[in-house]
């Protein structure tokens, strides 16, 4: 048994539709998405459109539930002000290009799955299993980790939000991380998504796509998104440029 779990893909067709192409040449069993269909990218649309018609298991993230809810904030908890600035710009944008329909559908969506394979316990979330945009880093403390563990419940727990993959074992529990397919932040820039072998022991891998990333970040220029996305989705999430550009390019 071997399924595709996709994340973050934030409004990024391209990223997108090479991580499909992908994953049909592995064939998985299923696959499901961890939410974030939209924000900082060019195509909510038809992102949405494509989980809608492939008819993804997805639960709702929390720019999904921003646009979708039309709310004045993404849930991102940015500390950064130039970050902030440019996030509610990002969100304004969303909202305003995202359909209603579309909008009803990230309504919709749960905000966790629960599956068994092969006697393997799964739980689907954004975030975690406490809150849609709890930003569960690797270095978080063992702690947390074991309180989480105990109130998911599960044998592997599928997360996202953070755009950082990794994996850890703690209290019994598999935290596993699938990165980001749209907007990595680990200075890769490729679409990143996992495969989950569940066999008797499971087993992750980890898979990276090369895609158009000058298209997606040309689109985003083009929609009059913030000059930075575009900039860092080219440098795999990492800034490439004196944050003073961006002020006098993007910031009224």
């Amino acid at each position: 048994m071997k399924i595709a779990v996709l994340s973050d893909i934030h409004a990024n067709i391209h990223a997108l539709e090479a991580v499909w192409d992908d994953l049909k040449n592995e064939n998985p069993d299923g696959v499901f998405c961890l939410g974030d269909l939209v924000g900082y990218g060019a195509f909510p649309n038809e992102v949405i459109s494509f989980i809608r018609d492939h008819e993804i298991p997805t639960v709702i993230g929390n720019y999904d539930e921003g646009v979708g809810f039309d709310l004045a904030d993404c849930g991102c908890i940015y500390r950064d002000p130039f970050l902030s600035r440019l996030g509610e710009q990002s969100l304004k944008w969303s909202r305003e290009a995202v359909y209603s329909e579309h909008k009803h559908y990230l309504q919709m969506l749960p905000i966790q799955i629960r599956n068994e394979h092969h006697r393997h316990r799964l739980l689907f979330v954004h975030g975690s299993p406490r809150k849609v945009n709890e930003y569960l880093y690797e270095d978080r403390p063992q702690a947390t980790f074991e309180r989480i563990a105990k109130l998911a419940g599960c044998d592997l727990l599928l997360f996202g939000h953070t755009h950082l993959p990794y994996q850890r074992k703690v209290a019994g529990t598999w935290f596993i991380n699938a990165g980001s397919v749209g907007k990595p932040k680990d200075g890769d820039p490729r679409a990143g998504y996992i495969l989950l072998s569940l066999e008797r022991r499971p087993k992750v891998e980890y898979r990276r796509v090369m895609y158009d990333v000058k298209a997606a970040s040309r689109s985003i220029r083009q929609a009059g998104l913030p000059e930075y996305f575009a900039d860092v989705l080219e440098a795999g999430g990492l800034e490439s440029i004196d944050r003073s550009v961006y002020l006098e390019r993007s910031v009224e």
